[in-house]
């Protein structure tokens, strides 16, 4: 096969439901629409600000697990960011040739 190799680019999307979430995202996303349901009882008679006020805890959720490229959904890239941000920046070798320079 002249050194041709077939990898599958997405071999964890069998995990996911429908190939896009993970428990805690639908747990997430069905939150954020019950809120919101509530909230659509609770207030009658809307005027345009108020429901985009009630219709938040839905816009909210369905933007975290929105799937991103090269990454699974919006809500693990920005758990990457804020990881990266507040962890050491400071990485230290500590390979195979940790003691080569040294004497």
């Amino acid at each position: 096969m002249n050194n041709n190799f077939l990898i599958p680019a997405n071999t964890k999307k069998s995990k996911l439901i429908l190939g896009f979430f993970t428990p805690v995202d639908l747990a997430i996303f069905g939150f954020g629409c019950t809120i919101t349901v509530v909230m659509l009882f609770i207030f009658q008679g809307l005027t345009f600000n108020m429901a985009l006020v009630v219709l938040m805890p839905a816009l909210i959720s369905a933007f975290l697990v929105i799937p991103v490229p090269n990454y699974h959904n919006v809500l693990q890239l920005l758990t990457n960011i804020v990881t990266f941000i507040l962890n050491r920046k400071r990485y230290y070798w500590k390979g195979w040739c940790y003691k080569d320079g040294e004497k």
